[in-house]
């Protein structure tokens, strides 16, 4: 008879965890499927950032979760959410696309901005990867060595700086 009370009771535990499990994914914005990514410490150990060498492009979504064939980001935010996503949050998660893509090799259909009370489902179209690749395009030309400039004068952040070596504005110290 104990025992039939020791199976109730863990049973109930674990339907009990089972729905806790369930809110906290939903309260992340977090969609059904598997989670085969995770950049928080909250739900695990962090993982890699995902990187695309011919795009000299890394970045570490908050989650990846496996839908069937698909991998779908989701980018979490702690502020309120605005009427439309910011600009910058929509474009930061178009770069996951072409890093999911790339490490993947499947084409995201959209991906998920999850703010404190609300989610966007970001669809992954033609039009958002052409501006994020024209975006990733001028950012790079901007932080070529040869045509930003040194913007301080403290040697210490000069003399830790990865581009020292070759820059030709470097503080002699």
């Amino acid at each position: 008879m104990l025992g039939l009370y020791i199976a109730i009771l863990l049973a109930l535990i674990a339907i009990v965890l089972f729905f806790l499990a369930a809110r906290q994914r939903r309260n992340a914005g977090i969609p059904g499927g598997r989670i085969i990514y995770v950049d928080t410490s909250q739900w695990g150990r962090v993982e890699k950032a995902l990187y695309d060498p011919d795009l000299r492009l890394t970045g570490k979504p908050d989650y990846l979760v496996r839908q069937a064939d698909q991998v779908i980001p989701v980018e979490v935010k702690s502020r309120r959410a605005p009427q439309v996503p910011y600009d910058s949050h929509v474009y930061q998660l178009a770069a996951y696309f072409l890093l999911v893509e790339h490490a993947y090799a499947t084409r995201p259909a959209y991906g998920i901005i999850h703010y404190a009370d609300k989610s966007f489902a970001v669809d992954n179209t033609a039009e958002l990867g052409e501006a994020v690749m024209e975006i990733i395009s001028e950012m790079q030309a901007r932080d070529s060595p040869s045509t930003t400039g040194r913007s301080h004068q403290d040697s210490q952040r000069c003399r830790k700086c990865g581009y020292r070596s070759i820059c030709d504005q470097s503080l002699r110290i």
